[in-house]
């Protein structure tokens, strides 16, 4: 026992700490290889299969490095700053999730910072962001947020963001235009020409670029008429939105494609309550399979978004970013989960396909 290790006088000793050594055995590796593959310095140097042996033997059995004397060492807090806009969907606490997860296999600390104003410029939650974190991961959508830390000069990892913004360090996307595209090859092998786009009111790179990948996925196809109804980030604003646009003058749209869940199940309360019927009268998409995708009658149709792989990626490179490494830039795939809020439109010849385009 160590001399900072004596249990005080009348005191029992506490448990014994889990140590490298412990992880190596576990492992049935040696203590190097679990520096090299806790450090993030194992590639090339130790085989994946041993990298996540070592991994999953230090989250079973505990084992937390000594930080403090790491981060005198290397000259860092070993915490890193997640930003994203108000927290009123699971989708970015999934995110959070992935991102703790690789942070703690290295030994960070991940601080949660919502956007106050969910879009916004909020202040700089430290007083000295620059003393405080060794980086920061940030959705586009939460983008305005990071002002105030700018002049940290702190290393910056974009998620679902431009490749091309010179603020970034490193940037993660998803193929967010490959899930549109998926979507309206959809709709329109089911028959659907009159489509609108209820289209999220938010100034962000996301939105923006899903806008442009309807309007290019439906340019292609003939008789198409595509508008375009605004409808801010929930439920209520979705109904508003969706009635607008199904009451407009001129021919009702056979289809709905929403830019998030949360709009679309605002759409099906605005069907029903003009007395139409999802999906026999209008079929409504969403975008981010939402555990609300399955609350709402029928389930939705939508685009599932691998948000913890996401919120992974992000913090694998801006691990990679502080080891000084290349960082990957990947675009994770989508995929278009088929449910039975979309069917072939009521004027469709011989429409016989069962609700869902089944």
């Amino acid at each position: 026992m160590t001399s900072n290790e004596t249990a005080a006088p009348g005191r029992r000793p506490a448990a014994a700490r889990t140590t490298s050594r412990d992880v190596a055995r576990a492992a049935g590796v040696s203590q190097a290889a679990v520096s090299l593959v806790l450090g993030d310095k194992w590639r090339g140097r130790v085989s994946p299969a041993k990298a996540e042996a070592v991994r999953t033997a230090a989250r079973e059995l505990g084992y937390r490095p000594n930080l403090a004397a790491r981060s005198l060492r290397m000259g860092r807090t070993r915490t890193a700053l997640l930003v994203v806009p108000a927290l009123t969907t699971e989708f970015f606490a999934r995110v959070y999730t992935g991102a703790a997860r690789v942070a703690a296999d290295h030994g960070f600390g991940v601080v949660l910072y919502p956007s106050p104003e969910g879009i916004g410029p909020a202040r700089d939650p430290f007083d000295s962001a620059a003393a405080t974190l060794d980086g920061v991961i940030a959705s586009s959508m939460a983008a305005e947020a990071l002002t105030a830390l700018r002049d940290a000069d702190l290393p910056l990892v974009m998620l679902d963001s431009d490749p091309d913004d010179e603020r970034a360090t490193a940037t993660v996307n998803l193929d967010i235009a490959g899930g549109v595209r998926q979507l309206t090859a959809h709709l329109t092998a089911l028959g659907h020409r009159r489509i609108t786009h209820l289209a999220a009111d938010v100034d962000s790179w996301t939105f923006d670029l899903r806008a442009r990948a309807v309007a290019e996925a439906l340019e292609t196809t003939p008789g198409a008429r595509l508008r375009r109804q605004p409808a801010a980030l929930g439920v209520d604003a979705g109904l508003h939105a969706a009635h607008a646009a199904l009451t407009a003058p001129g021919p009702r749209p056979t289809a709905l494609l929403c830019d998030d869940d949360i709009i679309a199940a605002g759409a099906c309360k605005a069907v029903r309550r003009l007395g139409l019927r999802v999906p026999e009268d209008v079929s409504v998409t969403g975008f981010d399979d939402l555990a609300l995708a399955v609350a709402v009658e029928p389930e939705l149709t939508t685009v599932r978004l691998p948000a913890e792989e996401f919120g992974e990626a992000g913090m694998r490179a801006l691990m990679s970013v502080l080891d000084g490494r290349p960082a990957e830039a990947p675009t994770l795939p989508v995929e278009l989960v088929t449910r039975g809020s979309t069917a072939p439109p009521a004027t469709a010849p011989g429409n016989t396909t069962r609700p869902g385009g089944q």
